[in-house]
């Protein structure tokens, strides 16, 4: 008997003694299709069988195989990922804080009652407007410098260039202090300050120069050049970063170059300006007080004289440091609204303010106590 004939006889059942083994052609048909029924089955018997169990094993195989697909996942348990580190880490950085908080409450020698004294005295608050004042007036001063400086960096003409280039390089290798002390001894060098026609002795105006540079004159001129300095490279980084492809296509379209620079340029480069800006803005309200080395009352200058008066330092530096973070914080929730601002034409939506991020916090959670208490009545 043939291999074939015996797959046949297993599939369809024994023949009789009187049959004929010899397949003929319509035979062979019916044996081909009885062998890949087999296989078959036996490819389902053994699927049964791995998904069955020890069910299958012990007679309850049929009833596994019988049983469809689940489609309902009621039953089913959802556990939430873990992240066992992440809670070891939080776990850490919140006894360091709690242990600093700690150190910085029950320390007396932080004296406490005597930086509340200070904190409002008439004069730490005057010292805290010439400060003020000192960063605005520098700020807007050296920014409008830079603009004009970071231009001329820009320009075609290679005089407007190198002054630019030159300018830069000077006030960005020597330090503020340097600067500071040498305006303010300017008169050293010269005796007066005129105005007139070059090369000639036509003068319009003169006048002595320690008249002109007083302290308040030299702080804001060497803050402000400085400030220009770093401005100028600040604003050409900003005006670089937009692709210049937009300039071609705007002037290919006959937009003026003055129209080009405010509406095209300007504000896609503010996008990278104000971060950097902002930080020397920053930088500059903490920079105010170098000033106390000409002897200008700004805060630090002030705390200072009434450290040396009372002999209570750490309370005192603590005043000014208090004042120098509620700046910068103020400035630093500036900076957000206006980068949010200027974002506008760069992602599809704004991102959320902080007070609505809190309005949005409280809701979700408001939500999921609802269904909390929803799903336990």
């Amino acid at each position: 008997m043939s291999p074939t004939t015996k797959v046949a006889q297993s599939a369809a059942g024994p023949a009789s003694a009187g049959t004929s083994t010899t397949p003929t052609t319509g035979d062979t048909d019916a044996v081909t299709e009885a062998a890949a029924a087999v296989a078959a089955g036996s490819a389902a018997a053994v699927t049964e069988g791995s998904l069955g169990g020890s069910a299958g094993a012990s007679g309850g195989g049929s009833g596994a195989a019988n049983r469809g697909p689940a489609t309902d996942y009621a039953e089913y348990r959802v556990v939430p990922a873990r992240h066992p580190w992440r809670w070891v880490g939080t776990a850490v950085v919140a006894l360091g804080v709690a242990g600093i908080a700690w150190s910085l409450a029950t320390n007396p020698r932080w004296e406490w009652g005597v930086v509340a004294q200070w904190f409002t005295a008439k004069s730490i608050v005057d010292g805290l407007l010439e400060t003020l004042k000192l960063t605005a007036i520098s700020g807007i001063l050296g920014f409008i410098l830079g603009f004009i400086l970071a231009l001329m960096r820009l320009s075609a003409s290679p005089l407007l260039v190198s002054v630019s280039w030159t300018f830069s390089w000077i006030f960005r290798s020597t330090p503020l202090l340097v600067q500071m002390l040498l305006w303010y001894n300017l008169g050293y060098l010269y005796e007066k300050i005129s105005l007139g026609i070059p090369f000639t002795d036509v003068r319009f105006f003169e006048i002595q120069t320690t008249t002109l540079i007083s302290q308040f004159a030299a702080a804001v001129l060497g803050l402000t050049l400085n400030q220009a300095a770093y401005s100028a490279e600040i604003i050409r980084g900003g005006i670089l970063s937009v692709d210049q492809g937009q300039l071609e296509a705007a002037s290919a379209l006959g937009i003026p170059a003055w129209r080009r620079s405010t509406r095209i340029v300007l504000p896609q480069a503010m996008r990278a300006i104000l971060p950097t800006a902002f930080n020397e803005i920053i930088g500059l309200v903490k920079g105010t007080s170098i000033v106390y080395v000409l002897a200008y009352s700004e805060l630090f200058y002030t705390i200072q004289v009434i450290y040396n008066r009372t002999q209570q330092v750490l309370p005192l530096l603590l005043v000014a440091t208090l004042w120098y973070v509620v700046i910068t914080s103020v400035l630093s929730v500036f900076q957000y609204y206006i980068e949010r601002y200027y974002s506008k034409g760069a992602v599809r939506t704004l991102p959320l303010t902080p007070l609505q991020k809190a309005c949005r916090f409280l809701s979700i959670h408001a939500l999921s106590a609802d269904n909390s208490a929803k799903v336990t009545r």
